[in-house]
């Protein structure tokens, strides 16, 4: 992932959502040990009080738990409460923009049906 200091989303909650990307994809199992603030800084150039900042925000989300003078560690309902986030915030969101577009373009509910499963098998056969 490259990061956007640019763009709208603060690059702590561009680590957060790394990192939860990360945990969705298996690369951290529960109870297992994430990456400290400083290896994320040094990963991606930026400010330890930065990435700690990404930490601490899935550690209020309880997605992390510190172990005092250990570290962050992946709860063990991780990948729920990642899943559960993101579809009832991010892709409730998307799928809203996307039906407010097909309406403004004319699509009808069919078409954009079609558009979506295409969009999903071509995903599932890559």
């Amino acid at each position: 992932m490259i990061f956007n200091p640019d763009g709208s989303k603060p690059i702590y909650v561009q680590i957060a959502e790394w990192i939860e990307t990360e945990i969705l994809n298996g690369h951290f199992e529960n109870n297992q040990k994430v990456y400290s603030q400083y290896q994320l800084a040094e990963m991606f150039t930026i400010n330890p009080a930065t990435a700690a900042k990404g930490l601490n925000l899935l550690a209020d989300d309880q997605i992390l738990y510190k172990k005092r003078g250990l570290g962050m560690f992946v709860t063990e309902n991780a990948k729920e409460r990642i899943a559960q986030k993101r579809r009832n915030g991010t892709l409730k969101q998307l799928v809203e923009e996307l039906v407010l577009e097909a309406e403004r373009l004319d699509i009808s509910e069919t078409e954009l049906m079609e558009m979506i499963k295409a969009a999903r098998y071509k995903e599932e056969s890559q």
